[in-house]
């Protein structure tokens, strides 16, 4: 039976359209996909992600077991960072990919997937070296995405300047919104500027309407999944159980900017160097004749597979079908004119550069 994050009578009340998604009741839309993403890339969106897990590392053994855990290297990282990274089997396939954000010396907090939170739990209690507590407080910590281009204007209605993140993939933490005690991250999986913002879930309702409330003149709504979905794969950012799971390495899928092989060690780097450079990679394919590119379709040069599609979407910003997709890495190279197998049909589509989208450019 799915769980209710603490947001969804919120939702219902919104009109969300209710769907099951990682255990949870969510909402996959509000007025419709294409005009809720097009707010986030314009104005603003708001979105519920309490279904995301969160796990506490702390102790004298944090770091070291953090360092023996995951892909990224935390030896150095300042105080009130946050940092990707992957984790690992021996073998060298995907646990998950999470963020890490650093309070302490001897104080970390972890966001992992909502649907491998368990697993990920597991996994983390049985390789953590000593000295090391770990807790899973995902069930008393609600979470909301703020995104967009207005996101800062409406962060500065409901706090002081100071306690705004200033730079990209840093935190603050006990910061005051309307009374409610919350942590913000300049965090995001849009492609837009944007913040998380993490408090107890007696609070998620008010923070919910807080936020709408003073974004209201900037064009803030409330976004769905389906948004969620089509912004993330216009910025290219890879989703467990598409771009990587069990079977496919860090490296495999392009993550290698989190995988730092030259650590002394962590779980999954021997069988990585023994498996030798990379024979696949992900790339980004745009459609040329008519059609949507989806999920799980086969991709082809001639009459050989050389991979498949691994998330694909019509894109509300491109107005155009995109796709990622895992292919052998001979055929990676930009320009090059790929099959994709769309329902027994080959559809003709281009290798281009990712990511589709980036406010940079």
């Amino acid at each position: 039976m799915e769980l209710k994050t603490p947001l969804y009578d919120a939702h219902v009340k919104l009109g969300g359209r209710i769907v099951p998604f990682a255990g949870y009741l969510l909402p996959v839309q509000y007025e419709g996909v294409i005009a809720e993403h097009m707010a986030v890339r314009e104005k603003a969106g708001l979105f519920d992600v309490s279904h995301m897990g969160e796990i506490t590392f702390k102790g004298k053994g944090a770091l070291a077991s953090l360092n023996h855990l995951l892909t990224n290297d935390f030896t150095n990282m300042p105080l009130g960072k946050v940092r990707y990274a992957v984790m690992c089997y021996e073998d060298g396939g995907t646990v998950d990919d999470l963020l890490v954000y650093k309070f302490g010396e001897e104080d970390y907090y972890i966001v992992v997937n909502a649907s491998n939170r368990h697993k990920d739990f597991e996994h983390m209690k049985k390789n953590i070296l000593p000295d090391t507590e770990i807790e899973d407080i995902s069930d008393s910590v609600a979470q909301v995405a703020l995104q967009g281009p207005k996101a800062r204007d409406i962060m500065l209605k409901l706090m002081k300047e100071e306690d705004i993140p200033e730079k990209y993939y840093t935190a603050k933490r006990d910061v005051d919104i309307a009374g409610m005690n919350c942590l913000i991250s300049y965090t995001g999986y849009t492609g837009e500027a944007g913040y998380e913002i993490y408090t107890a879930n007696e609070n998620a309702e008010k923070l919910w309407n807080t936020i709408l409330e003073a974004g209201e003149e900037f064009g803030l709504i409330p976004c769905g999944l389906g948004a969620r979905d089509t912004l993330r794969l216009e910025a290219s950012m890879p989703l467990y159980g598409h771009e990587m799971d069990e079977t496919i390495t860090p490296l495999e899928t392009g993550l290698d900017f989190g995988v730092k092989m030259n650590k002394e060690e962590f779980i999954g780097k021997k069988a990585m160097e023994e498996k030798g450079e990379p024979k696949i990679c992900r790339v980004g394919l745009r459609i040329i004749d008519k059609g949507v590119l989806r999920e799980h379709q086969d991709v082809y040069v001639g009459d050989e597979k050389i991979g498949h599609t691994s998330s694909g979407t019509f894109s509300p910003l491109l107005k155009t079908s995109i796709a990622m997709a895992l292919i052998d890495k001979k055929y990676a190279d930009i320009g090059t004119v790929v099959e994709v197998d769309v329902r027994g049909r080959r559809l003709k589509a281009e290798v281009v550069e990712m990511p589709f989208y980036s406010r940079k450019r």
